[in-house]
């Protein structure tokens, strides 16, 4: 990996997990990992009940927009972590894939939204501590 490396998470709509997967991510790292998201199909808006679920922790992504999935930044990633995009993912050689198995968080409760949040938390910091010595 390049010394400070790029990880993108990916999944359909860059709404709710890949949103919350970079923004704690970008938290945890401190700078020391360079963070992306996208969506295979991007929805219009970050959703709200994930936006509210980083707010508890005092992490704020409600200027954040979903964005694109575009081939090169993928080929430009070190870590490609896909939470449900299916095929739509190109395939690269030389970056490494990791599927990340979360429960969609589109139109469900805070509570729920919650439980994913901390899912996601625990991933990351693991992730962390894997990139970073």
């Amino acid at each position: 990996m390049t010394s400070t490396p790029l990880v993108l998470f990916v999944c359909v709509h860059n709404a709710g997990r890949s949103q919350m997967a970079a923004a704690l991510l970008h938290h945890h790292a401190m700078g020391r990992i360079e963070v992306r998201s996208a969506g295979s199909a991007p929805g219009e808006k970050v959703n709200a009940a994930a936006v509210e679920a980083l707010r508890e922790w005092g992490i704020d992504i409600v200027h954040s927009q979903p964005k694109e999935l575009e081939p090169a930044l993928v080929e430009r990633s070190d870590l490609v972590i896909t939470m449900g995009c299916g095929d739509a993912c190109p395939i690269f050689p030389g970056v490494t894939y990791e599927d990340w198995e979360l429960e969609d968080p589109a139109g469900q409760s805070i509570e729920f939204v919650r439980r994913v949040r901390d899912q996601i938390d625990q991933k990351v910091r693991s992730l962390v501590a894997r990139l970073v010595d």
